[in-house]
């Protein structure tokens, strides 16, 4: 099949997103750090019928901020857009981890002899062959995924978090 580039070469596009791309989105919901601003945010997504898989929370004395994973992102982006709360996007990893005594040492130390800097990392609420899985915001998300690959770290994506086989 003929191609703008001149050649017979099937290209397809490299930056769509699909269910098996390797990043997770995160919803980070900035809000007052005020009694019920959690609740309000929580009852929002979950009577939507949207599962939270991570959630993680840094608090100061006047705001805070609410790391969210939901197993339907493009629902919860429309809700979150419709509601009143300021809302950024950001790709993270999802990391099952292994079979391994040390599943965390393996994972950390791929990415430390990479020399990639780990930002924050929290649990998810994600099961599957009876092992966790943990959020990874990293200085550089396609070295990480590139590495973790080659040392057969399974990474999540938006299509595992609709399956898993344990629900909490």
């Amino acid at each position: 099949m003929p191609n703008t580039f001149g050649g017979d070469v099937d290209v397809t596009p490299e930056t769509s997103r699909a269910r098996d791309w390797p990043c997770l989105r995160q919803f980070c919901v900035f809000m007052e750090n005020r009694v019920g601003r959690l609740h309000d945010l929580l009852r929002q997504v979950e009577r939507h019928d949207l599962r939270v898989l991570g959630l993680s929370v840094v608090d100061t004395v006047d705001f805070a901020a609410a790391r969210v994973i939901v197993d339907q992102t493009d629902r919860a982006r429309e809700l979150l857009q419709l509601s009143k709360f300021t809302v950024i996007e950001t790709d993270v990893l999802g990391v099952h981890l292994g079979d391994s005594p040390q599943p965390f040492v393996e994972v950390y130390q791929s990415l430390m002899t990479a020399e990639i800097n780990v930002h924050y990392t929290y649990p998810m609420l994600y099961r599957r062959d009876g092992r966790g899985a943990i959020v990874l915001h990293v200085d550089d998300i396609d070295q990480a995924t590139r590495i973790l690959k080659s040392r057969n770290h399974r990474l999540l994506t938006e299509g595992d978090l609709m399956d898993d086989d344990e629900y909490f």
